[in-house]
């Protein structure tokens, strides 16, 4: 194959990534925006119940890590309390959950460690549907393996 060849498929590539990506975030997106902020059971709490299986990464008595089953990075991982304790998103923290809230983000560097992600790593919670919260049990996210970009969008 050509030099020619390699660098037009490249570009291709590049332009088919980049619409990929932009589908992807508008389905989060739409997902935020047609979540309901609710204290009731989610999606988490099944996985924390082994109801729905996941690739658990980290577990201890207090949290969960497990690997994102859309992964916007070569390691995504999300960090959650088995406890939700009224812990929808950050905005609804009171003092009572310093302790977990300190956890989650211990356990990511853990996990970030355990995961080599030596170069770095980008932690994430998102709040509310403006924040692109779509599942109303705070979670970390742990994202590495890649240059991440700034602003993050």
């Amino acid at each position: 194959m050509s030099k020619e060849n390699i660098s037009s498929t490249s570009s291709r590539l590049a332009v088919l990534t980049s619409h990929l990506s932009a589908v992807v975030m508008a389905s989060e997106k739409e997902a935020a925006a047609a979540a309901v902020p609710s204290d009731s059971p989610t999606i988490f709490d099944k996985i924390i119940n082994k109801e729905i299986p996941s690739t658990v990464v980290y577990e201890d008595d207090k949290v969960l890590a497990f690997r994102d089953i859309e992964p916007q990075a070569p390691t995504h991982i999300l960090i959650i309390p088995k406890v939700k304790d009224g812990l929808t998103g950050l905005s609804k923290a009171e003092e009572r959950h310093c302790e977990i809230l300190g956890r989650l983000l211990y356990t990511a560097k853990l996990v970030a460690k355990q995961e080599g992600l030596e170069d770095g790593f980008r932690i994430v919670i998102n709040d509310g549907p403006n924040g692109g919260q779509s599942v109303f049990h705070i979670h970390v996210h742990l994202l590495g393996g890649r240059q991440m970009n700034w602003p993050p969008g």
